[in-house]
């Protein structure tokens, strides 16, 4: 199968997927007990009142006919009632907070960038040091080196999130004084203390995510450095450092490429517990006041945008993965 077509059955098969996840996320929460027309109706909340806030949101339709409105809401727009008094949500519209008065787009966009700082400085840290922890322990199998780096990889697996993060607000916030404890600074208004503020959350993360990468890329890499091609590559007099890099962690990698884009694509849903450690008003605190104030429009929008960025980030991996092994093309 040629790049392009598998560029594209990879795409469509995406496509296919986010229909699914949004159909199934819009029913569920559709179908739920909670009423989100009363959530928002003036008191007092008349039984003719209500009726006019359900045909308002469009909740008095079935759910099918609720979701296509709401698909195509994504793709060109909608609105809400009817006449002057329309409410009209453009494009992308992933829906709208009625409590909060904004359409969920915005509300995700002006969060994105508080998580997107979180997440891609985490993964580059957590990708850096796990996968050179992980091939260092690898070529020094039983060394006291190996032994250091395989003892914090399971520090890192076993220490919940929230207690490395509070750990690290106590000793470089309260007890070093060297460290911002909380907060976040938009890049545009200070580097400085945007680059500060992001010290303690991307080590929180990392700590954690790297000791997997460090141990996921230990086991490739002494299985990689074992097979008969190395053996071969050492055999025609290719140095060391080739034999370890263009031969052995090229093929180790694989496994941790398809592991990164699928953390960071999630990563950058929202680091929820991060966020909250760190006092970080991003994607993961507006999705928990939305299940707090029962939003459901935030909940669902926040969903299916979360559903759009792993699958995204699934396809690049694929993507990826089909260059780097081109075996992967010939077997889909």
């Amino acid at each position: 199968m040629t790049l392009a077509r598998f560029i594209v059955v990879r795409i469509l098969g995406a496509l296919l997927v986010l229909l699914i996840v949004a159909a199934v996320t819009y029913a569920l929460f559709t179908l739920l007990p909670t009423n989100p027309a009363r959530a928002i109706c003036d008191k007092p909340c008349t039984p003719d009142r209500l009726a006019e806030v359900k045909a308002f949101l469009g909740t008095d339709k079935p759910w099918i006919m609720q979701f296509l409105a709401y698909l195509g809401g994504i793709f060109a727009g909608r609105s809400f009632g009817t006449g002057s008094s329309a409410l009209v949500c453009g494009a992308p519209c992933f829906g709208y907070s009625f409590q909060l008065h904004e359409s969920v787009t915005t509300l995700i966009l002006s969060r994105l960038p508080v998580t997107a700082s979180i997440a891609v400085g985490a993964a580059v840290l957590w990708l850096v040091v796990g996968v050179a922890g992980g091939t260092t322990s690898a070529l020094k199998r039983g060394s006291a080196l190996d032994r250091s780096v395989m003892t914090f990889a399971v520090a890192g697996v076993s220490a919940p999130t929230y207690l490395v993060g509070l750990l690290l607000i106590l000793l470089f916030g309260f007890v070093l004084h060297i460290l911002p404890a909380s907060g976040y600074v938009p890049f545009t208004e200070d580097p400085v203390a945007w680059f500060t503020h992001l010290i303690l959350p991307w080590v929180t993360i990392a700590f954690v995510s790297g000791a997997i990468y460090a141990r996921l890329t230990r086991g490739e890499m002494l299985e990689s450095m074992g097979q008969d091609f190395i053996r071969t590559a050492r055999a025609k007099g290719i140095s060391e450092r080739q034999v370890v890099v263009r031969h052995g962690l090229r093929t180790a990698i694989l496994p941790v490429v398809t592991l990164f884009g699928l953390d960071l694509g999630s990563l950058l849903g929202g680091a929820i517990i991060t966020e909250k450690v760190f006092s970080m008003q991003g994607l993961g605190a507006l999705l928990i006041d939305a299940v707090h104030s029962l939003d459901l429009q935030v909940v669902v929008g926040f969903t299916v945008f979360a559903a759009f960025l792993i699958v995204v980030a699934n396809v690049i991996v694929d993507i990826v993965y089909s260059v780097v092994d081109p075996r992967v093309r010939r077997r889909a």
